[in-house]
């Protein structure tokens, strides 16, 4: 074993998620590389202090380029507001560190090119923070459907629906201006991740958006609250996404639903543990949807628990992409998904933006 230095910048909701998973995948996973904390950055060094006091590291920084610059940091985690990600990525790449950065990639799509040509261009390990995707239940679906279990696909339905900003009294914060932390960049890359991974590439996409409370105490809003997407894929699969921050009573409401000429398959994160598999086989007196828990026959499962049904929760999903980071680093081969990934849901949103404005379809554009 081998210890790695490991420098987070952003300690909130999801600073906090990578330093946890840090500081215990090595005894989950019992990993060839061990994280130390070594640095946490934040946008004060007061709040940094605090930071790294509870989470556990050596060293705080209010300025995340002395994070980037200190020697004993040998990989970098960026949880970081959008507008700070090309920056950060950047300086890290030109040292020949790895990256790991949330999603969305980047706050524009030129920047977000640019994040994937310097990484390409250093040839460093890269990689973007798509955690729902790796869920055991959903890499377990993705091999059925690369497997053809459900035959040829023939629908794809995801979504993303959350009511932190259902209340119309809700305040006024950060999420309301700029479009990269409205809906489009704040919840839709997830589904439209979900989309690429388990169906590939979306050709076009018909898509319309909103801003349901333009109003809010203490200023306007200036991004979206919804968006439904119609969209083909490449295969020729159709397709439709929804996403929200305002829609009433949901919690954490990412899912997906896989229509296929051999069967079908249903996930809602809020029961993250199961998928619903429905197979074309057998009596038709005895056919329907079967409820699957997942357990250690389950991709990453027996790592946390050996016992069926018991159950991952959130936190395990950003663990197991420690893991992935950390074997990525080990093997010195940029793992799925990496920034180029990021880049393809990038495409995709602008593609969104585009279509809602015209009010036609658009091409999802790789240049």
């Amino acid at each position: 074993m081998a210890d790695i230095g490991i420098g987070i910048i952003g300690g909130g909701y999801m600073g906090k998620a990578h330093s946890v998973a840090m500081a215990s995948v090595g005894a989950v996973f019992n990993t060839k590389l061990r994280p130390k904390l070594e640095m946490i950055a934040a946008s004060t060094l007061e709040n940094a202090k605090k930071y790294g006091n509870e989470f556990g590291f050596k060293k705080a920084t209010g300025n995340w380029l002395e994070l980037v610059n200190d020697s004993s940091v040998e990989a970098v985690i960026i949880a970081s507001p959008q507008n700070t990600h090309y920056e950060i990525a950047k300086a890290a790449l030109s040292l020949g560190k790895p990256v790991l950065c949330e999603k969305p990639l980047a706050d524009t799509i030129e920047n977000a090119r640019r994040m994937v040509a310097d990484a390409e261009n250093a040839n460093i390990v890269n990689m973007i923070g798509f955690n729902y995707i790796r869920t055991p239940a959903t890499q377990f679906v993705r091999k059925l459907v690369s497997n053809g279990e459900l035959g040829d696909i023939t629908w794809f339905r995801g979504t993303h629906e959350e009511d932190f900003l259902a209340d119309p009294q809700h305040p006024f914060n950060w999420r309301c201006n700029g479009i990269s932390n409205g809906n489009l960049g704040d919840l839709a890359p997830h589904p439209i991740n979900a989309a690429l991974a388990l169906l590939g590439p979306i050709e076009k996409v018909m898509a319309d958006i909103e801003t349901v409370h333009v109003s809010r105490p203490g200023g306007s809003v200036n991004n979206d609250d919804h968006a439904q997407i119609m969209c083909r894929f490449e295969n020729g699969v159709m397709g439709h996404i929804y996403t929200s921050r305002t829609a009433t009573g949901r919690k954490m409401g990412y899912g997906y639903e896989i229509h296929g000429t051999k069967g079908s398959i249903r996930f809602d994160q809020e029961d993250q543990n199961a998928i619903w598999l429905y197979l074309a086989e057998g009596p038709e007196s005895q056919r329907g949807f079967r409820k699957i828990l997942t357990g250690p026959e389950h991709p990453d499962f027996k790592a946390f628990c050996l016992g069926p049904g018991h159950g991952t929760g959130y936190q395990d999903s950003i663990i197991i992409e420690a893991k992935d980071f950390l074997e990525a680093i080990e093997k010195g081969t940029t793992m799925w998904p990496t920034f180029k990934d990021g880049l393809a849901v990038a495409e995709v949103v602008e593609a969104v933006l585009k279509s809602a404005q015209a009010g036609s379809w658009v091409e999802v554009n790789k240049v």
